[in-house]
């Protein structure tokens, strides 16, 4: 199977996913989630959806719980949206890198003014 077809189904997957988290998935747990990426093995049996959480550390845990409790429902109304062989089995991971970089530009900025803020 080509990493093209790959890569169409991972974008398509990430698509689906966030317009399912958006306008149907309705707890109260799950706040305001970022899909940053889906990784798909190459047999498409398994997806892991890459999630940044904006929020405290409380936040992200129970935005987690509350995608990880839906994960059987959400994997159903995929199903429902892609013509696949076979539906992929979904696992979240947490994605810090969107909340690494934010700290990385308060840092440059904060160098930057303490030099004069001269480039």
């Amino acid at each position: 199977m080509g990493s093209r077809r790959i890569s169409r189904v991972e974008e398509a997957c990430k698509e689906e996913i966030s317009e399912i988290l958006l306008r149907e998935l309705k707890d109260p747990r799950i706040g305001f989630v970022t899909i940053t990426r889906v990784r798909m093995t190459p047999d498409l049996r398994h997806a892991q959806v890459y999630v940044s959480v904006l929020g405290s550390s409380e936040e992200i845990d129970r935005t987690l719980e509350g995608l990880e409790s839906a994960r059987g429902w959400m994997r159903a109304h995929l199903g429902r949206r892609l013509r696949l062989k076979f539906l992929p089995e979904i696992e979240f991971c947490y994605d810090s890198s969107p909340a690494e970089a934010q700290k990385l530009e308060v840092i440059f900025k904060r160098d930057s003014e303490d030099s004069g803020g001269s480039d």
